[in-house]
């Protein structure tokens, strides 16, 4: 009988794998034990009745780069494997798509689950700055109407559904930069009750913490540049949904070109399999970090889901079930202002300025300038994005290295 791993640990290192548990087609005399990259954008088929298949859209047979390649599919079906962990008899009832980037695979689940002129789309009001631009300025462009809720807010959400009927409402579980959580299960019976699709981001969570598939959500979306790959060094994104779903996502993919490489897919697999191990040690580092800079002079206020004083701790244990908070910390500089935030980024050493989350090294972000900067000020400060804020993401350092650092450049 196939041997199949049981742990989502040894799931994240040896799913997507051909080993003596999964063996491939034709036996051979030995298996690699690290898999390789194909590159081949074209396949050859002595049966064309299998060429047939694969340009219909077999999602096991390979036909051109465009439609599918066995180096992407294989992360694919390990993102899945992760994913679909809580609900291993449904696994196969689920698929993902790779996309070049985060953005990508967000604008790849709106598109495909129906967008159209005259539709509805709905956000959360915090969510991050390119998906709010998607919401505010690009969909409105095509004659679809963008609106945004405070997602912790259920009846406020109630409302909305009921009042404009949104053809799908996209949250992420923990947002990006204000860390708020939402109640995911509880957004998903809105929004089935209200016939409503429930795209769910969940890169800041990880399926180490939380998996949205098990409690109702319609498609859930990474950026897999983040803590997928875990190294900042690859850019990419990928979607996972229910099966019957999967000839209009595969269908818009193929024709917008928005793929995932082989390269790149063989990258974000290899760093998948030390995510259990980087997650881990990132969450219990930011905790500890939260915890140290929250009494600091020169902070106004430090937004942590694992620290009691967030608005939404409680939902937060609930949701993550003790394993973590999350690797993300906002730092709320008192009495702040551009410059002084400036001098602040300046006068750090090992904690790195840099546009993104999820690498191994600590790395900070202002998203006045940066991740929402497409944001007018008066829509910043609508969400709550103050000129005073930024997002600290955790690293694998020591956390008293961070600490020390963090607390020079405040002191600076």
């Amino acid at each position: 009988m196939p041997f199949s791993p049981k742990s989502i640990d040894s799931k994240a290192l040896h799913s997507g794998e051909s080993r003596r548990y999964a063996p491939p087609a034709r036996p051979v005399a030995a298996a690699p034990v690290v898999s390789g990259i194909i590159p081949s954008i074209g396949y050859v088929y002595d049966d064309t009745v299998h060429l047939d298949s694969a340009l219909g859209g077999d999602p096991d047979l390979y036909v051109y780069g465009r439609y599918g390649n066995p180096t992407v599919a294989a992360f694919e079906d390990a993102v899945v494997e992760l994913e679909c962990h809580d609900m291993p008899d449904r696994a196969a009832g689920h698929f993902a798509l790779a996309t070049g980037s985060g953005m990508a695979a967000i604008h790849l689940a709106m598109s495909a689950c129906g967008l159209r002129s005259g539709a509805t789309v709905a956000a959360a009001q915090d969510c991050y700055g390119a998906t709010y631009s998607l919401v505010d300025s690009l969909w409105p462009q095509y004659g679809v109407k963008g609106l945004f809720v405070d997602a912790t807010d259920l009846d406020a959400v109630e409302r909305l559904l009921a009042r404009e009927a949104p053809v799908l409402l996209i949250v992420e579980t923990i947002s990006n930069p204000l860390l708020k959580v939402v109640d995911v299960p509880r957004l998903a019976q809105l929004c089935r009750a209200h016939n409503t699709l429930l795209l769910v981001d969940n890169t800041f969570a990880t399926p180490m913490l939380f998996r949205p598939l098990a409690h109702g959500v319609d498609v859930v979306i990474h950026s897999a540049t983040k803590y997928i790959g875990g190294h900042g060094d690859v850019l990419g994104g990928v979607v996972v949904a229910r099966n019957e779903l999967r000839p209009a996502f595969w269908d818009f993919l193929k024709k917008t070109g928005a793929n995932l490489g082989p390269h790149e897919a063989w990258l974000l697999h290899r760093g998948m399999k030390t995510m259990p191990l980087r997650v881990e040690r990132q969450c219990r580092n930011a905790a500890v970090v939260a915890q140290h800079l929250s009494d600091h002079p020169a902070l106004a206020r430090v937004r942590y889901p694992g620290l009691p004083d967030h608005p939404q701790h409680e939902i937060a244990r609930d949701l993550f079930g003790g394993l973590g908070y999350g690797a993300v910390v906002a730092l709320e500089l008192k009495n702040a202002a551009q410059p002084d935030v400036f001098r602040f980024l300046e006068a750090l050493q090992m904690v790195q300025p840099a546009t993104t989350v999820g690498d191994i090294y600590s790395l900070v972000l202002y998203p006045s300038h940066a991740s929402h900067r497409a944001l007018s000020p008066a829509q910043r400060a609508a969400v709550g994005i103050s000129d005073g804020l930024v997002r600290l993401a955790v690293g694998a350092e020591d956390p008293h290295d961070i600490i020390a650092d963090i607390t020079t450049a405040l002191d600076h």
